[in-house]
């Protein structure tokens, strides 16, 4: 997996790329296991609110942002409390990064309604397996907004999932509820479609958007914004909908398994869907967008997993071979990125040892002062 030290300013020479490569392993390894954690924990537990009776999808809309507040606490406690970093809080964030915050939390939150939409009429493992369709978004997407190359490895791995999704498809009338029209089931069938197309978009945008951004923390401060945006716009479609009237009303006479276990479940869903959202971002700015779709392409096998082991959903042949091909270009992706940063590593070692050989027959150059020496790890100091 290659480093993203290209995203931002220049790197400053080898002594640099080796100490953020030493700090870019814990922070990546932290990003995915939140994103680990919240995807597959937040699609669980969206399908827990719907199967005992939640009906209100603005509620399940609003809850997938409205955990920004704990974003406070990373983005105020390093530099007010603990004293670690020098850089105040929303430092270099410019009216353009807060205007491209607000209109990609708006979108954010549109997607969320299309998932919330797709989630309450679709099994876990049909829905986790229809957005697998987001990669050849993310793909083409990432192709044309931040030109990201296109590969064997990565194309491969791409056809394989949009099979996967073509053969569920094709195979998925009989998993149709009892108790859900034709109609209802095409609606969540495009919703689900349509929050996959919307979130291959909002990857590679965020991608961009991070080339303007030079530390770890300026991107939290961006998620905060967004989450924010998006959690307005599921607040007016909550007020317009009577959402927060029938949320009380729902924990009380409605949802079946009784008023603490259902504001546990919206407690414990705001929480993990912003460890995913967290983790999506994290990842992105630390790598690229088509590596964090890749990342949640291959999560969406455990979310399929997950919907079978605690829901006893249905695992017929259709869905064992969709899971196999997704996972298949998954690891083929996952091997593609090996060979290709072993052959990186090879290169640079040749470069280091040709490099002493030259600079002795050259005068060098007087070393330029680095401007941001906390590139991609937010610390400010």
């Amino acid at each position: 997996m290659n480093i993203n030290t290209s995203n931002n300013h220049d790197n400053g020479g080898q002594d640099q790329r080796g100490v953020l490569k030493k700090r870019y392993m814990p922070l990546l390894l932290i990003n995915y296991t939140c994103l680990f954690l919240g995807s597959v924990s937040s699609s669980l537990l969206s399908k827990y609110y719907f199967n005992h009776k939640g009906s209100n999808k603005w509620v399940s809309t609003w809850v997938q942002s409205a955990g920004f507040p704990f974003l406070l606490l990373p983005v105020y406690l390093p530099y007010y409390l603990f004293q670690c970093t020098q850089r105040k809080p929303f430092t270099r964030f410019t009216p353009r990064i807060l205007s491209l915050s607000i209109f990609i939390g708006l979108m954010l939150g549109l997607n969320n309604l299309l998932f919330s939409w797709g989630n309450s009429y679709l099994p876990v493992s049909t829905s986790a397996l229809l957005l697998s369709s987001q990669l050849v978004f993310n793909l083409i997407l990432s192709a044309i907004v931040v030109k990201q190359k296109i590969t064997f490895t990565n194309l491969n791995c791409v056809i394989l999932l949009t099979l996967s999704s073509i053969l569920l498809a094709l195979g998925s009338n009989h998993d149709k509820p009892q108790d859900l029209t034709p109609t209802k089931y095409m609606i969540g069938f495009g919703a689900t479609i349509g929050a996959g197309l919307l979130f291959a978009l909002y990857l590679p945008i965020m991608e961009m958007i991070y080339k303007k951004v030079y530390c770890y923390a300026m991107m939290i401060e961006m998620q905060l914004v967004m989450e924010l945006s998006a959690t307005i716009l599921a607040s007016v479609g909550m007020v317009w909908d009577g959402g927060f009237t029938k949320m009380r009303k729902e924990s009380k006479e409605v949802f079946d398994k009784g008023e603490g276990v259902y504001w546990v479940t919206m407690i414990t869903n705001v929480v993990t869907w912003q460890l995913c959202f967290m983790g999506t971002a994290g990842t992105v700015f630390l790598t690229c967008s088509l590596t964090g779709g890749i990342c949640m392409t291959a999560l969406l096998g455990m979310n399929v997993l997950g919907g079978v082991l605690v829901y006893r959903e249905d695992f017929g042949g259709v869905k064992i071979v969709s899971t196999v091909m997704c996972g298949w270009g998954f690891c083929s992706y996952v091997y593609g990125m090996y060979v290709n940063n072993h052959m990186m590593k090879l290169l640079d070692d040749q470069k280091q040892n040709i490099n002493p050989s030259i600079e002795m027959a050259q005068p060098q150059p007087q070393p330029q002062p680095q401007p941001h020496s906390d590139l991609h790890l937010g610390l400010g100091v």
